[in-house]
């Protein structure tokens, strides 16, 4: 008879499980690849590199990813997961000011916390797209299909002023995103050395601010 401070599996409740630690160390390689990708590029970046920012063995991350082009095209697909779930709250019952301000502020918020990955998706669209591309028409161009037509949906029914749907999200992408991918550019005019907390809080009060306006809408 097994321990009682032991479960079922013979393990204990506070011991993480293999898949926990399979999600865990693959964060930790896609987090890592992100700023050495973005610092790097794809051509300049090493798994060597990214072992050492990751702080596992090189041996980890062939286990989990395979190839350095495996492991590219995972954080790519994981910026672009992470940039689509958001719109989820863009649906036809939902109010618009609160929808458009909840997007806006989610999208800032990965600027904030994971410029790297930015740079990276960025940099890919500059050489032309040629891993993401066939996410970009498929998911990409599917899912902005039917957000668009939500607010227009919302346009229809007078719940905000006229706008070109699929524009506004373009606008809002290209608000958000420069605080990632031009963060030194707005750091040198702004006279800092880096982008604190208060100046991505200030930023998104302003673009949200911005945007519903053009949208006649308030927050």
């Amino acid at each position: 008879m097994p321990p009682k401070s032991l479960t079922r599996s013979g393990v204990t409740p506070d011991e993480p499980s293999k898949g926990q630690i399979r999600q865990a160390n693959e964060i930790l390689i896609l987090t890592a690849a992100e700023r050495v990708f973005a610092g790097a590029g794809f051509g300049g970046a090493t798994m060597a590199a990214i072992a050492e920012a990751s702080g596992l063995p090189k041996a980890n991350l062939h286990y989990y990813f395979g190839s350095k082009q495996d492991l590219y095209r995972a954080v790519l697909a994981r910026t672009l997961e992470d940039w689509l779930l958001p719109l989820h709250a863009i649906t036809p019952k939902a109010d618009p000011a609160q929808a458009i301000e909840q997007y806006i502020r989610a999208k800032m918020d990965l600027s904030a916390k994971r410029p790297h990955a930015s740079k990276v998706f960025a940099n890919e669209l500059l050489h032309g797209a040629p891993v993401v591309k066939t996410l970009l028409m498929t998911e990409l161009r599917d899912m902005v299909k039917a957000k668009a037509a939500v607010i227009d949906g919302w346009v229809a029914s007078g719940r905000m002023a006229h706008v070109d749907a699929t524009h506004l999200l373009f606008s809002i992408w290209a608000a958000t995103q420069t605080y990632a991918d031009f963060d030194v550019q707005v750091s040198a005019v702004l006279g800092v050395e880096s982008l604190q907390e208060a100046h991505y809080a200030r930023a998104t009060d302003h673009v949200v601010a911005l945007m519903l306006r053009g949208c006649g809408l308030s927050s």
